[in-house]
């Protein structure tokens, strides 16, 4: 799996980031057992102690957790998942907002050009 990393943020946060998306939407499921740290840093040509960083973070956000004799999981708990869930749109929403408000777009004009191209249809 070849990854392109952005030079302006830590691998180890992009990581962080790449797992919260594939648990959030599904990907990996409740439950379900991760590969082991060196795996891991291979398939994501990342070192391994860039992966433990990234999995130490997602274990502190209460996403994984550890089972001392056998490995890694994703956490069972739903609620957890759904308030990062949550969290994470949020976040893209600001982002959003900031982003039509410095190109001078109000709030009104971003609702309607948004329910414009809901109505469009959002392509892929």
């Amino acid at each position: 799996m070849a990854n392109q990393f952005q030079a302006n943020m830590p691998i180890y946060l992009q990581l962080v980031d790449q797992f919260k998306h594939r648990i959030i939407s599904g990907e990996l499921k409740v439950g379900s057992k991760l590969e082991s740290v060196r795996d891991l840093a291979v398939q994501f040509e990342v070192n391994p102690n860039t992966m433990q960083r990234a999995l130490a973070e997602l274990e502190r956000d209460g996403l994984v957790y550890s089972e001392r004799t056998s490995g890694r999981y994703i956490t069972k708990d739903k609620e957890s998942i759904n308030k990062m869930r949550e969290k994470i749109a949020q976040e893209i929403i600001e982002q959003f907002i900031e982003k039509m408000t410095s190109l001078g777009f109000s709030i009104q004009e971003t609702l309607e050009l948004f329910q414009k191209k809901i109505e469009e249809g959002v392509s892929k």
